[in-house]
C-alpha cells in the first residue's frame, strides 16, 4: 500500500522531532487559525514566532512549552520570520521575560520597533490604494476600523539581531541560512537547513491554502505600488530550484513536495489571470468591479484580499501586454482594459 498524506505528514513531524524542531499551534483571533511557532532546541534555545499578543496565546505558550520541558525564561533567541500580527504579537513579553535576544531581518526591524507608526502608515497606504481602485467609502471607512481595532494583537519589539539575506545564522548543532522571500509580505524570511533538507518557511508557502500576496506598504521607501504578486511569483521560482525533502509552515501541516506544490500555485494563478482578462472582454472595468464579478459581495474584512488578488493578476496580464491601467481623470479611478 502506497504513503498516504497522513503517513507523509506524520513522517515529516518524527523528522522534526529527530531534528529537535518541536511544533507549538498557538491560537490567533484570525480566519487562518492557530500559527506555527517552532522551538528548536539547540544551543541557544530558539523560538521561531511567537503568535499573537493575546493572554489565550501566551498561556497556551507557556503550557506547551512546560510540556516540552522548557519555561519562557529559558529561551535565548526568539526569530521573527515576518510582520504580520500573528507571528509577531508576543515578542516584546517573552522577550522581556526571557531576556532572549530578538532577531529579524534587517528590512523588517524598523517596522518591528515602530510598530505603531507602521501600522498607521500601512492604513493610510491601504485607504489610498482602495480609493483608486473603487472600494466605496464605507468599506473603507469600516476595513480601517477594523485594522485599528487589530493592532493591540501586536506591538513594538527591539531587534537585537538584524539579519541579512545570506546570512548564516549559526547554532550548537546546525547552522540556517537566511533568505528573503518576500511576496505574502514585504518582509517574508525563511530559514534553511540545507544538513536536513529542511526549510523553515512561515507563511511563503502553505499546504492547503494559498499565502496570499497581499500588496503592502514598500518597506524601502519606495513611491513605486509594489506588485506582490509577481514579486511572490519570483520568490516561489527560487525556493522551487532548493533542494528542500520538508516545508515546515507557518499554518497546516508540512509540505513533503514543494515542487509539486509551487507548480500548482503557480498553475492556479494563471487561470486566475486568464479569468480577468475574459472579463474585460466586456470594456473597462476597476479592481472592485472585477472582484465583484469573481466573488460577489464578500464580507467587508475581506475586501483588501480581494483586492490585492485582482491587482496582482491584473500586474501579470500587463507585464505581459495583454491589458492596461488606466487613469480616469474625472472619477481618480484606475481602470483595467485590454490593450
Amino acid at each position: 500500500m502506497g504513503e498516504t498524506d497522513e503517513d507523509a505528514i506524520a513522517a515529516a513531524w518524527e523528522r522534526a522531532d529527530a531534528a529537535q524542531i518541536k511544533l507549538l499551534r498557538i491560537p490567533t483571533p484570525f480566519m487562518v487559525g492557530r500559527v506555527n511557532c517552532y522551538l528548536i532546541e539547540d544551543d541557544p534555545l530558539t523560538l521561531i514566532d511567537t503568535g499573537p499578543n493575546s493572554g489565550k496565546a501566551l498561556d497556551e505558550l507557556e503550557t506547551q512549552l512546560a510540556a516540552l520541558g522548557h519555561a519562557i525564561e529559558d529561551l535565548e533567541r526568539i526569530i521573527i520570520t515576518h510582520q504580520h500580527i500573528d507571528h509577531m504579537g508576543l515578542a516584546a513579553i517573552l522577550a522581556r521575560r526571557s531576556g532572549a535576544e530578538v532577531a529579524a531581518l534587517d528590512l523588517l526591524a524598523p517596522v518591528l520597533e515602530q510598530y505603531r507608526e507602521n501600522a498607521e502608515a500601512d492604513d493610510t497606504f491601504a485607504g489610498t490604494l482602495m480609493r483608486r481602485h473603487g472600494i466605496p467609502d464605507e468599506v473603507r471607512i469600516a476595513l480601517r476600523t477594523v485594522s485599528q481595532s487589530f493592532r493591540s494583537w501586536g506591538g513594538a519589539v527591539g531587534v537585537d539581531l538584524r539579519l541579512h539575506p545570506g546570512d548564516l545564522l549559526k547554532m550548537g548543532n546546525r547552522t540556517l541560512e537566511v533568505h528573503h522571500r518576500p511576496g505574502h509580505s514585504p518582509s517574508d524570511t525563511i530559514f534553511w537547513d540545507p544538513q536536513r533538507a529542511i526549510l523553515l518557511g512561515a507563511d511563503h508557502l502553505i499546504a492547503r491554502i494559498s499565502s496570499n500576496p497581499l500588496i503592502s506598504r514598500p518597506l524601502d521607501g519606495s513611491s513605486e505600488r509594489p506588485k506582490a504578486l509577481i514579486t511572490y511569483l519570483q520568490s516561489l521560482r527560487l525556493t522551487r530550484e532548493m533542494a528542500i525533502e520538508v516545508v515546515y509552515p507557518g499554518h497546516g501541516e508540512p509540505v513533503s513536495d514543494h515542487v509539486e506544490l509551487i507548480d500548482q500555485r503557480f498553475l492556479m494563478h494563471e487561470r486566475r489571470a486568464a479569468k480577468i482578462a475574459r472579463l474585460l472582454d466586456d470594456g473597462p472595468l476597476s479592481a472592485f468591479e472585477i472582484a465583484r464579478a469573481l466573488w460577489g459581495n464578500v464580507a467587508v474584512t475581506q475586501s483588501f484580499l480581494t483586492l490585492s488578488e485582482v491587482i496582482g493578476h491584473a500586474d501579470l496580464l500587463i507585464e505581459r501586454g495583454e491589458i492596461v491601467e488606466q487613469h480616469d481623470p474625472d472619477s481618480g479611478l484606475s481602470l483595467f482594459c485590454v490593450s
